[in-house]
């Protein structure tokens, strides 16, 4: 038992922060770095947008309710968030990834009424092949360890590829997301968790949450790492 302890120890004694190449803490980034990451304070319940008041939601949401009800961010994406996350997504720094992961989940936490299960956001398979994994599914199963939760990573289903949606405004993402998700399984009476990594204008998980809404989920939740301004 001694001898299978030692290279864990050893492992966690060597690893440096993936900021500042100090020694890591317990998630890859060090104390220090950990405290100064852009964490969102203050935010909307149901879109978490940034608020500079204590009011509950947005006025956007306000006005038009969202299909997912609510939404929980552990950062603003901002550095050095916004960094980790692009080499995470883009460069296959796997790494980043289950550390932000890791750490996310200590920062955000479900609600009373937590989901019955998490379903990442799906990548349609062309996507999927070309980036050789889901960033959406990866972050899903390390919240869902960490907090006991389920993983349905097939439950949605991607139908179509559509535009790339960064450089798209919110009523062209929507229109882009019309029809695009599927169904492999039945969601009726149960709260659903979708996961991502980055909320922009939201228009993804809400084409997501009305689908499920739509198929008999009594509410949907989300949880993502950061949120733009």
């Amino acid at each position: 038992m001694v001898y299978n302890l030692i290279p864990s120890l050893l492992t966690r004694h060597l690893a440096r922060c993936l900021l500042c190449g100090d020694r890591a803490g317990d998630f890859g980034i060090c104390t220090s770095c950990t405290r100064e990451l852009p964490y969102l304070g203050q935010a909307c319940e149901s879109c978490a947008l940034p608020l500079a008041s204590s009011a509950r939601l947005c006025p956007s949401c306000l006005c038009q309710p969202p299909h997912c009800q609510r939404v929980q961010a552990a950062w603003q994406y901002a550095y050095p968030v916004n960094q980790l996350i692009q080499r995470f997504k883009y460069q296959r720094d796997l790494a980043a990834g289950h550390s932000l992961a890791q750490l996310a989940a200590t920062v955000i936490t479900p609600c009373s009424d937590p989901p019955n299960l998490l379903v990442p956001i799906p990548l349609h398979w062309r996507r999927y092949w070309q980036r050789g994994y889901n960033q959406a599914q990866l972050i899903a199963t390390e919240l869902g360890r960490r907090w006991q939760l389920p993983v349905r990573p097939r439950l949605l289903r991607k139908t179509g590829a559509t535009r790339t949606q960064s450089q798209l405004r919110r009523q062209q993402r929507l229109r882009n997301l019309l029809q695009s998700f599927a169904l492999h399984e039945s969601v009726d009476g149960m709260h659903i968790g979708l996961v991502d990594d980055v909320l922009t204008t939201g228009a993804t998980l809400e084409a997501a949450a009305q689908r499920l809404k739509e198929a008999g989920a009594r509410k949907v939740s989300a949880f993502v790492l950061a949120r733009t301004p």
